[in-house]
């Protein structure tokens, strides 16, 4: 392949290593490839990940206040910067990032910068970010191994030489959960999505240029097995993808599943005649950033007027269309690999063929669900009226704009929704509220109109890394 294409090499470790195995990335409308990324197998990661000393030697050096600092210069060179893009001499820049990233995801660009700008906030305000997850330890007990807070002698240790990632390719706003554990001194060993190489490695990259040690980055683009020794090897580690994916290490405390959300709005009985009220927030919940995150909104609960809000629903978003990546008011994200849409398209329509729901935006989107649009390929908003929870649509999660409207009685609810990673509780009634704050199965819990979409970077919501990285021991120390 000409030179003229970047190569993005494995890191390992900070090294950089050209393998002969190299796979290409593509444009998703036209086939051209933008890219080749070098790949290793779980050999080469077994013999690196057994010489991980080093790469948190060099993060140890740095106290936790420097890594902060250093975190927020690597955000301002994320989202301003122009930043080596492989080895063959390429650069890039944030609009050559945004144009690249869409052209493999499928991506509008103005979906791209939101993911950026959701990036950069976090690096930028990591003290109030880790602030948050340690409950406001002072974080220089971290650099010195002990100390004294909130009246009681404290210590931590590290839970791994690691954190191990096996990311996806689906939203690049996933990489900012893994950010935190540059700050609090972990190395990090990244296998990127095959789509999406570009967010991982433009953020090591910056934090490079930060003054980061370059050890204490990993970019392994691998297969199955490299990601199961990557899972199986860092001591901790993070992995993203569907139930079929994360199912396995769903017992397993050392690996963090990252998978489907199911998240949903609730609407009490003590606000429902209001409905009309909360469309709008409802509707952002289920479409923003293309419908590919898993706290979208997936469900909406409701006691009674299903059909009419479904409508409603419908209405907003049945006629929204594929655009050009570049139009500003782009809402549909294409897809990378075709083969996807059209599981997805399927599976709803074989839903549809059991009594007892109705596609709503059918009326509404004027042609078909799944359509290819100037060679990329897109699923159109989709809302399902569900006559109750046993329809297999009601509590189904997809990577496109996708929601079901189920009818529940409120008193219901709680035993039907399952979990649920954001939940909007749109009530001011005491007693609901206290048995939501009971529920054990909801991670992040909004109460009134707010979309699933906000989240507080001090507040997790999906796992707390500070207590993933580092654990509390016991001491009493003499002198």
């Amino acid at each position: 392949m000409s030179d003229f294409i970047p190569h993005l090499p494995t890191l390992r470790l900070g090294r950089s290593y050209a393998s002969l195995e190299q796979v290409e990335v593509k444009n998703h409308r036209t086939g051209e490839t933008l890219a080749l990324v070098s790949q290793v197998n779980g050999g080469i990661l077994k013999r690196d990940l057994a010489r991980l000393g080093p790469a948190r030697a060099a993060l140890k050096r740095f106290t936790v206040a420097q890594l902060m600092e250093l975190s927020a210069k690597a955000g301002d060179l994320f989202i301003n910067g122009t930043l080596p893009l492989g080895d063959r001499g390429h650069t890039q820049t944030p609009q050559q990032y945004v144009e690249t990233l869409s052209l493999t995801s499928g991506l509008p660009h103005v979906m791209v910068r939101r993911n950026m700008t959701k990036i950069h906030y976090a690096l930028t305000h990591m003290p109030e970010v880790l602030n948050g997850l340690s409950r406001g330890l002072d974080l220089s007990i971290i650099d010195r191994g002990f100390g004294e807070q909130f009246g009681t002698k404290l210590s931590f240790f590290p839970s791994c030489q690691a954190l191990g990632l096996v990311m996806p390719s689906n939203s690049p706003a996933v990489n900012s959960l893994w950010l935190p554990a540059i700050a609090l001194k972990t190395p990090v060993v990244i296998k990127p999505g095959r789509e999406e190489p570009w967010t991982p490695y433009r953020l090591i990259q910056a934090f490079i240029a930060a003054g980061v040690p370059s050890e204490a980055f990993g970019f392994y683009p691998t297969d199955h097995d490299g990601a199961a020794t990557i899972l199986n090897t860092c001591g901790r580690a993070l992995i993203f993808g569907d139930k079929s994916t994360t199912q396995q290490y769903a017992n397993t405390p050392a690996i963090q599943i990252h998978g489907p959300g199911w998240s949903k709005f609730l609407i009490g009985d003590d606000q429902i005649e209001n409905w009309r009220d909360y469309i709008d927030v409802i509707a952002g919940a289920i479409s923003d950033n293309g419908g590919r995150s898993c706290i979208n909104a997936s469900a909406v609960v409701v006691p009674k007027y299903g059909a009419e809000i479904a409508d409603a629903l419908a209405q907003r978003l049945g006629p929204v269309a594929p655009t050009r990546p570049e139009d500003e008011g782009a809402k549909l994200s294409g897809f990378a690999n075709p083969k996807m849409a059209d599981f997805i398209d399927a599976q709803i329509d074989d839903g549809l063929k059991t009594a007892g729901a109705e596609d709503v935006t059918a009326g509404y989107r004027g042609g078909p669900r799944k359509l290819v649009f100037e060679g990329g390929t897109y699923v159109r908003p989709t809302i399902v009226r569900c006559d109750s929870f046993a329809h297999p649509l009601a509590n189904r999660e997809f990577l496109c704009p996708y929601a079901s409207v189920v009818t529940c009685p409120q008193s219901e609810m709680l035993s039907k929704i399952g979990y649920t990673l954001a939940c909007t509780a749109i009530t001011k009634d005491p007693a609901f509220i206290a048995d939501l704050e009971a529920y054990a199965h909801i991670e992040r819990l909004n109460i009134g109109p707010v979309s699933t979409m906000k989240i507080s970077w001090d507040q997790p919501h999906e796992g707390n890394m500070f207590e993933f990285l580092w654990q509390r021991r016991s001491i009493e120390r003499a002198w």
